[in-house]
């Protein structure tokens, strides 16, 4: 029995014209991606053949995120093209996100600095170090990366942390950086780099307001742990 493709489908229920007649909200995941790669292949529909990809990240579009095209050519069907198709969607969701980030300007809370930081180093596959600049308004005066690593560290140093915060006129500051394992957990060495430059930040009279371990999915927050 031959099976039926999409354009065989009740017009309702194809992708693209379900957008049309019902709203971009009504479709699932797999749709909008089978709307992205257009075609599936000889054994699945565009919609059966993004099912099956996102099955490989467990319908987790973060881990989607992450595919890069290698990745996603592993899925027959799924060529150069459409692959960069795929990526280039997650790229200007993730963009989108970051520019939602900007506009909380004020920081009232850990969620906050999270907010603003997540959508940066989330998904990243290597560690980095950054800084949070405020006033004494706690106004975001600006953000700046200070150290970039492996997979599981980054070597900072808090004279350029100040240095930064100096040149910036910043009243304090709160520190972040990114777990790629996916552990909000601080290590011990964490726990000491903070320490040391909460200290130094009281001799220069600029604070340390928190320090912000982020992941794709969570964030740790030193100030609401007691431990700065």
């Amino acid at each position: 029995m031959e099976r039926l493709t999409i354009k065989s489908w009740a017009e309702e229920d194809r992708p693209r014209e379900k957008l049309l007649l019902k709203g971009k909200h009504v479709l699932s995941d797999a749709e909008l991606i089978a709307i992205l790669i257009s075609s599936g292949n000889v054994e699945e529909t565009a919609v059966e053949l993004s099912k099956r990809i996102l099955s490989k990240v467990e319908n987790n579009l973060n881990e989607l995120g992450r595919m890069t095209v290698s990745d996603l050519c592993q899925f027959k069907g799924i060529g150069e093209a459409k692959a960069i198709s795929i990526i280039a969607a997650m790229e200007l969701a993730r963009r989108r996100k970051k520019e939602d980030s900007i506009k909380k300007d004020k920081v009232t809370s850990s969620k906050d600095a999270a907010d603003i930081f997540q959508p940066l180093l989330g998904d990243h596959m290597h560690e980095e170090f950054w800084i949070l600049f405020l006033n004494r308004a706690n106004l975001v005066m600006g953000k700046q990366p200070v150290s970039s690593g492996g997979m599981s560290g980054t070597v900072v140093d808090p004279k350029m942390i100040f240095k930064a915060a100096l040149d910036n006129k910043a009243s304090s500051v709160i520190l972040c950086h990114n777990h790629p394992s996916g552990n909000t957990k601080p290590s011990e060495a964490d726990i000491k780099l903070t320490k040391n430059i909460v200290e130094a930040g009281k001799v220069l009279e600029i604070p340390v307001l928190d320090h912000i371990i982020v992941t794709q999915n969570g964030f740790f927050s030193f100030a609401d742990e007691g431990l700065l």
